[in-house]
């Protein structure tokens, strides 16, 4: 019987991309697409497809809120797609989940799919469910903190542990992971990132600087309530009045 897809996405063109993929297979058939989060539940629960690829960062309702309303016992076999969020690769990786980086290369996406039909052949049910709840756990903000970062470049994904992080700088959609001696971009705004990270080890210090308690080597009274800090590497920061808060308390907890 040919594997019954559902697409979701909010972009017409990845929509399209995914369709032009998936239409040349034999054993596959697209059952219907979804432009959002409330269709893609809808479309789910009606249609009730064996294999979803489902866009992670949708407006309103993100591909795990779906995955959430849904139900874990209720979602088919889901590979992911994104134009690269770091946390939801982590959390694929770790709890063995497909996605898809986008643009799609064809070579990956058959990958892809060999992984989703050895799942729909051979794995039971309660490991799928057991898999989603996992990734759904690792990858919610408020019941943890960012333990390390994935970093993905041209070639490859590679790794860097939060403890080695001296101080986050603001690239705009992005930041700069300074670990002392290279700076590691990373797709995440300051914003965001600030309520993923272990409060009492990272600190916001400026508007574009998040820094690491735990390599600050100086800090030097400016005017106004600033500081001038000096990290561990010998970097200088200079910390804004919006955020002296932040080093008051700092200055409290160590004495």
């Amino acid at each position: 019987m040919p594997i019954r897809a559902l697409i979701v996405d909010d972009e017409p063109l990845a929509r399209t991309g995914v369709r032009q993929l998936v239409e040349p297979l034999d054993n596959v058939t697209i059952v219907g697409e979804a432009t959002d989060g409330d269709e893609a539940v809808r479309q789910i629960k009606a249609q009730e497809p064996a294999l979803v690829f489902l866009d992670v960062q949708m407006p309103e309702m993100s591909g795990l809120e779906v995955v959430r309303e849904v139900g874990v016992e209720a979602m088919p076999l889901t590979i992911f797609v994104t134009a690269y969020d770091q946390y939801a690769l982590e959390a694929f990786e770790a709890h063995a989940l497909d996605y898809l980086l986008k643009p799609i290369e064809e070579a990956r996406f058959q990958e892809a799919m060999e992984r989703a039909r050895q799942q729909l052949r051979q794995t039971e049910a309660d490991t799928l469910n057991q898999q989603l709840r996992g990734m759904l756990r690792e990858y919610a903000d408020e019941e943890t903190s960012i333990e390390r970062f994935t970093v993905r470049s041209r070639d490859r994904i590679y790794f860097v542990d939060a403890e080695d992080v001296q101080w986050i700088e603001s690239e705009g959609d992005y930041v700069a992971l300074h670990d002392g001696d290279d700076a590691h971009l990373v797709r995440k705004t300051m914003k965001k990132l600030e309520e993923q990270l272990d409060a009492d080890r990272f600190l916001r210090v400026h508007r574009s600087y998040i820094v690491n308690v735990e390599h600050i080597d100086e800090l030097r009274p400016l005017d106004h309530g600033t500081y001038q800090l000096r990290m561990a590497s010998g970097t200088p920061l200079k910390t804004s009045r919006g955020y002296s808060d932040n080093i008051d308390a700092l200055l409290d907890a160590t004495g």
